[in-house]
């Protein structure tokens, strides 16, 4: 008897113990030995204040961020003397001298002064437990559920464990250091920065000041605070010229602050100190558990809004670093579930509704004083990719600091478009940086892409249709059609069709042609640009008419827009990526702007236009499969567009897969961060939202459920997901068939939804005609041209049945499965 019950406790054990295990691998990331370098650290932040935590047990390391230290102060790259060189570069086009056009740009159409201010490290917070080196038991964690990190091992007998959260309600840095026998927290406290001015004591605390660099004429102006403050339990706490030393304690909890004088783009006039020991006093007056609950439930307001449950396995058991080695052999489906929330945690953890600051290439962590492309952003794809997750997975509050950098764009951006192209509205080239610059960055072949304002002008567009929000839209209509302004102004006529285009442009960081040493990307009229501006167009006359407003402008827009180029299907049977005819079927660039029109634009569809897909399809198959990461996360969001989830899924492999020194392509790095190479955050947000275009899609007219689910993916469920209309989206499936179906209408109105299996429903009625729920208005596009070609552009698609269900705002309709 006795046997049998001790089999039963030790058979109750194990299931507990892998069950726990199963739990962790879900929702955290794990490892058995501290980070070697900042790729293996594992990110905490607030949406103004960030950290990297290192994990190791005798000298512990927390590299720290504050998201306005930036170099360099309020400037403008605008280049006055442009603006002549531009009109003979526009001429130097329609001669089809385009090596004379791209050599006069490159001497004479530059940027003015500096090619922006990198954003920059604070310092870091160094612990060090002097004789912790022999350990055992060690497992360093990033718990995504919560917002937590910890650290924990023993060593001497005692375990000991670190906690860490980046308080999202007070703004500050939490450390907590306890063991598990009292008096056992010894250790030395140190702040350090390689832009430090000063270091004080002062009252116990621990006061670092700093100040940014130069960078390319531009003197550092950002002066910036950095104050720990320790509240130890047991024991006591001195200081010293070495720091703040915590001996003999039970607890010690580390409090900090950090902040600057930035204010905006314009204002440097903040006291960095005041505010930071404003934040660390309200802080310190609460313990360590209150601070932790409220900073969790806050953070988990957000990130409960989504599940999503793709199965597991065994191999969910391994540590993160040997997961990502191992998931291409395909028995992993957690892995990418964690990526997933990991992509929206990042977004959550960097973009809060009040940053001053939206994410920038690294998001909010970057630990070099330049770090690579001075961590700012690019506006030719990098800083929309940041944030294509944020409608879709339910956190549209986080895209706030995107928009209020639009708004100063289109105030800075005013100069750029008056004194350089002698236009009205603003417009802007393919970088920005904490001083909102406008003008050219990294020269013409970079630099000459003044398209950005209509990309940008798509996310306003974008939250108003998934949220209905017309106060939004009445506020930021002025900044759509300051763009469209722009636009009228500076299309140029093309002499050989009559259209309109926009000259001079480039196909983003792309060349057409190389002569001798001189690599030619500038040019006229590129597909993405055409897309740019005819979604731009459509999308303000739109507005217009959902504000009841600008009529005659409306009008004007919907006219111009019938002057720009059609888009072309070439001589391989690709869609063209510039006017003339110039792709090649062995080009592998990175960049696939002219598929912009497909995603994340809504101009290419498989049921309305099918030689525009299918030549868009073939362009992305040329270009191949593996890249830098953002790249290959971009292809994920096209190939479920191509309703192809497996070739998504595969992309998918390619992406979550381990960055080796003999890859020469981008993957996944221990900690999860997205490999260009080097760190980009913007892979990890392009990632998350190629898995929600996999589930659930809604720009052609209609929700359509699980359009490019994977073999992989045989049984799971996702809640939560948004579909314009204000829609939410629960489904679960099994064996490619959804099992239950749930929509809840947050706007009312019809719902047009579109699935691959027959559902017999009294609330579903077959859809016919056009959808008449304004949110789901398809782009009628211009017939492409077809040049001569041996590809077949016919599309062969799933069949699949088309439903429309009247909702009501507010109610939940089940459509399959139980109620």
């Amino acid at each position: 008897m006795k046997t049998k019950y001790l089999n039963l406790v030790l058979a109750a054990c194990m299931f507990c113990y892998h069950a726990n295990i199963f739990a962790q691998g879900k929702n955290i990331l794990w490892y058995n030995s501290p980070a070697a370098n900042w790729n293996e650290a594992l990110p905490i932040g607030n949406g103004y204040v960030a950290a990297m935590v290192f994990g190791a047990t005798r000298l512990e390391r927390l590299q720290l961020n504050e998201s306005t230290i930036w170099g360099g102060g309020p400037n403008n790259t605008v280049e006055s003397a442009a603006k002549p060189y531009i009109n003979q570069v526009r001429a130097l086009l329609v001669q089809k001298k385009y090596l004379e056009a791209q050599i006069l740009a490159n001497k004479l159409v530059t940027q003015k002064g500096n090619g922006g201010m990198p954003y920059q490290l604070a310092g870091n917070l160094y612990i060090n437990f002097r004789d912790h080196d022999s350990v055992s038991a060690y497992k360093r964690d990033l718990n995504i559920e919560n917002a937590t990190a910890s650290v924990s091992y023993v060593c001497h007998g005692v375990r000991y464990k670190r906690e860490y959260f980046t308080s999202f309600t007070d703004n500050v840095l939490m450390v907590r250091l306890t063991a598990d026998k009292p008096r056992m927290i010894t250790c030395n406290i140190n702040l350090q920065s390689p832009l430090e001015k000063a270091k004080v004591l002062a009252g116990g605390d621990l006061i670092l000041s700093g100040l940014s660099s130069d960078h390319e004429n531009q003197k550092g102006k950002i002066k910036f605070d950095v104050i720990a403050r320790v509240k130890n339990f047991g024991g006591s706490v001195s200081a010293d010229t070495a720091g703040l030393k915590v001996n003999n304690a039970d607890t010690a909890v580390i409090y900090l602050s950090m902040a600057t004088n930035f204010v905006n783009y314009h204002d440097i006039s903040a006291d960095p100190l005041s505010r930071a020991l404003g934040f660390l006093n309200k802080a310190y007056k609460k313990d360590f558990a209150t601070l932790l609950r409220a900073h969790s439930a806050f953070y988990q307001r957000y990130y409960n809004r989504v599940k999503l449950d793709l199965g597991s396995s065994d191999a969910a058991k391994a540590t993160t670093d040997v997961r990502i080695k191992k998931f291409s052999n395909g028995d992993d489906p957690q892995l990418a579930e964690l990526y997933f929330q990991f992509g929206r945690y990042l977004l959550i953890s960097s973009s809060q509704p009040g940053s001053p600051e939206p994410a920038n290439l690294q998001g909010i962590w970057n630990g070099e004083l330049k770090g690579p492309w001075d961590s700012k952003y690019t506006i030719n794809i990098n800083t929309e990719m940041n944030y294509w997750p944020s409608e879709v997975t339910q956190l549209p509050e986080l895209s706030t600091p995107l928009f209020n950098m639009i708004t100063d764009l289109s105030v800075t951006g005013k100069e750029t478009a008056s004194v350089m192209y002698g236009a009205r509205g603003w417009s802007l080239h393919h970088n920005t940086d904490i001083w909102r610059i406008t003008g050219i960055v990294d020269g013409p072949f970079w630099g000459l892409w003044p398209t950005s304002n209509a990309w940008l002008c798509q996310h306003l567009w974008e939250h108003y249709l998934f949220t209905g929000d017309k106060n939004f839209l009445k506020r930021y209509y002025p900044i759509m059609k300051g763009a469209a302004e722009y636009f009228i102004d500076v299309l140029q006529p093309d002499a050989e069709h009559n259209w309109l285009v926009v000259s001079p442009s480039v196909s983003p960081e792309h060349e057409y042609l190389t002569e001798g040493k001189t690599q030619v990307s500038v040019s006229a009229g590129t597909t993405m640009d055409n897309q740019l501006v005819y979604g731009l167009f459509t999308n303000v006359a739109r507005a217009a008419a959902a504000l009841n407003i600008d009529k005659s402008f409306a009008d004007s827009l919907i006219t111009y827009r019938k002057k720009l180029p059609p888009m072309q299907v070439g001589k391989y049977g690709q869609l063209q990526e510039w006017l003339e005819d110039w792709d090649s079927p062995t080009d592998n660039h990175r960049h696939v702007s002219h598929l912009y029109g497909l995603f994340p634009g809504n101009q290419i569809s498989p049921f309305r236009n099918q030689q525009l897909f299918a030549a868009a399809k073939n362009s992305l198959v040329y270009r191949g499969d593996v890249s830098t990461g953002w790249s290959m996360a971009w292809k994920i969001n096209l190939w479920a567009r191509f309703l192809d989830g497996n070739h998504a899924y595969k992309l998918l492999t390619d992406q979550i897969a381990a960055v080796s020194g003999k890859r020469e392509s981008g993957g996944t790095y221990p900690n999860l961060f997205d490999a260009h190479p080097p760190f980009q955050i913007d892979g990890n947000f392009g990632c998350t939202s190629g898995i929600a275009e996999m589930l659930l899609q809604s720009y052609d007219g209609f929700i359509y459920a699980l359009p490019a689910l994977p073999d992989a993916w045989q049984k799971g469920s996702v809640k939560g997901l948004v579909a314009r209309g204000g829609f939410k989206i629960d489904i679960e499936w099994n064996d490619h068939k959804i099992t239950r179906l749930v929509v809840r209408s947050a706007l009312g109105g019809n719902c047009r939804i579109r699935l691959n299996q027959p559902v017999a429903s009294n609330q579903l009625k077959k859809a016919i005609g056009t959808n008449p729920n304004q949110f789901f208005a398809v782009v009628d596009v211009k017939a492409p041209i077809i040049k001569p070609n041996d590809k077949d552009l016919s599309v062969k698609l799933p069949q699949t049945w088309l439903y429309d269900v009247q909702t009501e705002k507010g109610k939940t309709y089940t459509l399959i499965g139980r109620k």
